[in-house]
């Protein structure tokens, strides 16, 4: 495996971009403005870019340079530009109806990354991982998976939901790079694209609730309708 046999400065390396995607996670967490939310989103593709292409370097994965380049492009620049339409063209600025916080969220957010290294430790040791970099790529993606279910239970703005699940796929894709850097590029690229499908199914339902309801909150989906 990878990470088992990494020298300290690509673990360095590693370990800081790991850390960086967490904080701009956190940041999409602790506040209620959507550009916010999608300035961090970007930001965090664009880091995790940059590991993909670490990984390539230190780990001779070729074929990562080019998931490097469309997670840049694609995650960084498209998705974001989609969904920046999407906000601009409702004039939706800000989270209204919550159930937690921005700063009671802040502090669910680091109970979850508390539980993640818990477990990941344990994982690690059964592994015999212990005090690699694997230990903290499975804390980070955990947290961040935790803390994209956290946002889509916490918020009720539909453009919240398409973020949320961005930064859950993000915390995959991220673990993914490290854990397993292997992985056919067959799979990422349908990974990546995948996600357009999200946003353009969100995009329809941000779209019906605006003409039927009046609002982009789902709190006004009272019911299924089949």
């Amino acid at each position: 495996m990878l990470v088992a046999h990494l020298d300290p400065l690509a673990a360095s390396i590693f370990s800081l971009m790991a850390i960086a995607s967490l904080l701009l996670a956190f940041v999409m967490l602790g506040s209620r403005w959507l550009n916010n939310y999608l300035y961090a989103f970007a930001a965090e593709s664009w880091v995790i870019a940059a590991l993909s292409a670490a990984v390539g370097f230190y780990g001779g994965y070729p074929e990562l340079y080019l998931i490097a380049l469309l997670t840049a492009l694609f995650r960084g620049l498209f998705l974001p530009y989609l969904v920046w339409r999407i906000i601009r063209r409702l004039s939706v600025a800000r989270e209204i109806h919550e159930i937690l916080q921005p700063s009671s969220a802040l502090v669910v957010g680091a109970l979850s990354v508390v539980f993640s290294l818990a477990v990941s430790y344990r994982v690690g040791q059964s592994l015999d991982l212990a005090g690699t970099v694997a230990v903290l790529a499975l804390t980070v993606m955990l947290s961040m998976k935790l803390i994209g279910f956290l946002m889509l239970a916490v918020r009720h703005e539909a453009l919240s939901h398409i973020l949320g699940l961005l930064v859950l796929e993000n915390g995959i894709f991220l673990g993914a790079q490290i854990l397993v850097p292997g992985m056919p590029v067959l799979i990422e690229i349908v990974i990546l694209f995948d996600l357009l499908i999200v946003v353009a199914c969100f995009g329809v339902l941000v779209q019906y609730l605006v003409a039927h309801v009046g609002s982009t909150s789902s709190l006004e989906l009272k019911r299924l309708v089949g």
